[in-house]
């Protein structure tokens, strides 16, 4: 009947995975850059947070706020950019990004800023598990 959820497969070479939440995938930007976190809903054929019904919007707001405060309790930062653009990955997917005065693109925008920097296996594991821990803690 339907189509499988299927990862685009550009945030799939860019990110790592970090853990599976009631509606969306939260992945690690691969930057070491930036902390970056990606929140995708497992839906099909999604571009706009407006595909979504009305109940799957709220929860993807509760899923923000909870991907954001695990974000900021393991990386500190002085301000939290939220966005959506999808105009080069159409896929429905919500960047919450940990910006620090002074960081490679600070004030300006992270996306187009320079080379990603990407973290090596152990950092990008030992990262990904530190803030599934704070995910988990925080539905309990």
């Amino acid at each position: 009947m339907g189509t499988a959820f299927t990862l685009d497969p550009r945030l799939a070479a860019d990110t790592l995975p970090v853990a599976q939440l009631d509606l969306c995938d939260v992945r690690l930007m691969n930057d070491t850059r930036f902390g970056w976190l990606v929140l995708v809903p497992r839906r099909v054929a999604l571009e706009e947070i407006f595909d979504l019904d009305a109940g799957a919007r709220v929860r993807l707001l509760a899923e923000m706020d909870q991907t954001a405060a695990a974000l900021r309790a393991q990386l500190p930062c002085d301000k939290l950019n939220v966005g959506t653009l999808g105009n080069i990955v159409r896929q429905l997917h919500l960047h919450i990004v940990a910006r620090r005065v002074g960081d490679a693109a600070w004030p300006g925008p992270v996306w187009g800023h320079g080379a990603r920097v990407p973290y090596t296996l152990a950092a990008g594991r030992a990262l990904c598990t530190a803030l599934r821990a704070r995910l988990v803690a925080s539905t309990e």
